[in-house]
């Protein structure tokens, strides 16, 4: 059976943060995710976490300084020092939160910085954060965004992150594949799924409609059909999903039914 993870950093916006974790919980998630739980301290948002009986299964390191449009500094030459902080402070969570999975985001690249430097220091950090997350039980994950939602970002395509997942040599580094971005950088995701899943590399999967990120059942993307493919590929893990509903989460959730059925 399929598992999805409600994210709470795009869904239930009806709700304090806080709150959302009952809010999913009501819905019928037992897992959900979020983008930076950091705001608040992590003591209570285990106490939501518990009083809801859901799982926390994925959240992102720190991502730098969001107020000047920082998205990760993996892969930042000078920059490491606040990186390995930004670990520390997110493995912390993790170990508290009891949950399995961090996304380490990789940042924007600056126009006048060589590729390859970064793809250097992008290979050093990671295999620093994996070694750190490995004695707390943690696996680090590395996504491919699409550059329309967030311009210059370093990662993304599939093969690309599968290259530095092989080249850092971690076990406990694994991609994390969001189709939404799949599907507007290369389509052709159920090739994609085919391709990847059974290597073992994937850690956790996210989903949303093309092209507004509202519900799955909106646009182009058919999801009846990827769920299928899953479920021909005995996928395991989790599946976020980081859509911004059109309205009512709750009221929007008809295609979550339809998916457990």
């Amino acid at each position: 059976m399929l598992k999805f993870a409600a994210n709470l950093s795009m869904m239930y916006q009806e709700h304090s943060f806080l709150d959302r974790y009952a809010a999913a919980a009501a819905d019928g998630y037992a897992g959900v995710e979020c983008m930076f739980p950091y705001e608040e301290p992590a003591a209570f948002v285990r106490e939501r976490m518990d009083a809801a009986g859901v799982s926390q299964v994925l959240f992102n390191a720190p991502p730098g300084i969001a107020s000047r449009g920082e998205r990760g500094l993996a892969a930042l030459p000078g920059r490491q020092a606040e990186f390995q902080a930004g670990i520390d402070q997110a493995l912390a969570y993790a170990t508290a939160l009891a949950c399995p999975n961090l996304h380490v985001m990789a940042g924007v690249a600056p126009a006048d910085l060589p590729r390859e430097a970064m793809l250097d220091c992008y290979h050093e950090n990671l295999d620093w954060a994996a070694r750190q997350a490995r004695s707390a039980g943690v696996t680090v994950l590395i996504e491919p965004i699409n550059t329309r939602d967030i311009p210059g970002y370093f990662l993304n395509r599939q093969d690309e992150a599968h290259a530095v997942v092989q080249a850092v040599n971690a076990p406990n580094l694994k991609v994390q594949m969001d189709l939404y971005h799949c599907q507007i950088v290369e389509g052709d995701v159920t090739m994609k799924l085919r391709q990847y899943l059974p290597t073992g590399r994937v850690g956790h999967l996210q989903i949303a409609g093309v092209p507004l990120r509202q519900e799955p059942d909106r646009g182009e993307l058919d999801y009846g059909w990827l769920f299928g493919v899953l479920r021909e590929l005995d996928y395991k893990g989790w599946i976020g999903c980081e859509y911004r509903p059109a309205g009512s989460t709750s009221a929007g959730l008809r295609w979550l039914s339809a998916a457990r059925a």
